[in-house]
């Protein structure tokens, strides 16, 4: 089902057509096949490249689509209907990009964004570590200076599009000072030293590649430094706030597919003489499962608007990463229950929205994490 939206322009909604047009084409189709067998599309995200949609909220004379938050947003939510592991990978993608584009100099800019948002290059962003994922502040990874160099040596962890990204944003400790010894590095997939480890075996998200990656002695010239040396803790929460309104968005394209299969399964599955949708049990599930989508939608675009009005909207944005994919866990649940015996095989994809829904929980910055940031910003003096 086609979710009703209110754009701001012409050209907003024309993007958001063209989303679905190469959803329905290109995207969804393939989705339970290549999950099974644990392909990653990369010819999809080539496709994305060339359509614009993998720049869209970043600046117009360094090749991106200059949209609001707000449009990007309502763009990943309709590829993550279609298919996760795309709309997760653009919201990666995204995530790789926005140190660059936010704290590079112009003259970095220049050189590096038009290949990074052209959809020529795909990018990764390393921040975890094997001991320190959520305890950011606590990472390891050393970047030595020497001479016009710095030697990147140390592991990360969790990295989506590890092993087939083209960049990776990289977080690694420039000083012993803490939070204040942490600088970003943009370093090439090719650069020697750097290795990606066999993707980790997980529950859901097969067809994105998940692994370590190794930086053994890298060498990153002193120009590949985003932003001031030490100021890499201050950058990657930055990204972050912006990258949990993605994974919002996302969740709520997962929760809308399990919604309409649902719905759909509920008016055609006759039992007991009639639809299944006719029970009331059945109607006043599939009513929770919708309120609950659309008070996420409202909350991650209310974030968004705040983020496109240059507004505090980190406190927004944590609620919107919490609220969103607890609903989806919940309205995947109750999906593969509305299913039934089908909702639990491969048959239907019921099975895999549920397991799509619980790696959302996770991802940057566990709801655990999202509550600590949500408390300390209201408790804050």
């Amino acid at each position: 089902m086609a979710v009703t939206r209110t754009l701001p322009t012409d050209e907003s909604r024309a993007l958001l057509e063209l989303t679905r047009e190469i959803n329905a084409r290109e995207v969804a189709p393939r989705a339970a096949a290549d999950e099974a067998a644990g392909r990653f599309p990369r010819e999809v995200f080539t496709t994305l490249g060339a359509a614009g949609l993998l720049s869209l909220p970043y600046p117009e004379e360094h090749g991106g689509g200059d949209q609001p938050y707000e449009v990007y947003l309502q763009v990943l939510e309709e590829l993550a209907a279609g298919w996760l592991a795309v709309g997760l990978g653009v919201s990666v993608h995204t995530l790789a990009c926005h140190p660059m584009a936010t704290y590079g100099t112009p003259e970095q800019q220049a050189a590096h964004l038009p290949a990074m948002l052209s959809g020529e290059l795909l990018g990764a962003y390393c921040l975890s570590e094997p001991h320190s994922g959520s305890d950011a502040a606590a990472l390891s990874t050393k970047a030595a200076a020497e001479a016009e160099e710095y030697v990147l040596t140390g592991t990360k962890a969790w990295t989506t599009h590890g092993g087939v990204a083209d960049f990776y944003t990289v977080l690694a400790r420039t000083s012993p000072d803490g939070a204040r010894g942490i600088s970003a590095f943009l370093v090439d997939a090719d650069t020697p030293g750097l290795s990606a480890a066999a993707p980790e075996h997980k529950m859901g998200m097969r067809s994105s590649p998940t692994a370590q990656i190794h930086l053994d002695g890298a060498r990153v010239a002193r120009e590949r430094r985003v932003g001031k040396e030490g100021q890499g803790f201050s950058i990657a929460l930055a990204a972050l706030d912006c990258g949990r309104l993605g994974i919002a968005a996302c969740a709520t394209g997962v929760a809308q597919a399990a919604l309409d299969l649902a719905s759909e399964y509920a008016r055609n599955r006759t039992q007991f003489g009639g639809p299944i949708a006719d029970k009331q049990g059945i109607r006043f599930m599939l009513a929770d499962m919708a309120t609950a989508i659309e008070a996420g939608r409202a909350l991650y675009l209310s974030a968004a608007r705040l983020r496109d009005a240059g507004l505090p909207f980190g406190r927004q944005a944590a609620m919107a990463k919490l609220f969103c994919t607890d609903s989806a866990m919940r309205v995947t649940i109750d999906a593969v229950q509305i299913l039934g015996g089908y909702g639990y095989t491969t048959d239907f994809p019921a099975e895999r929205y549920m397991r799509e829904a619980k790696c959302l929980q996770i991802v940057e910055g566990t709801n655990q994490i999202q509550r600590m940031v949500i408390a300390r910003d209201l408790l804050r003096g």
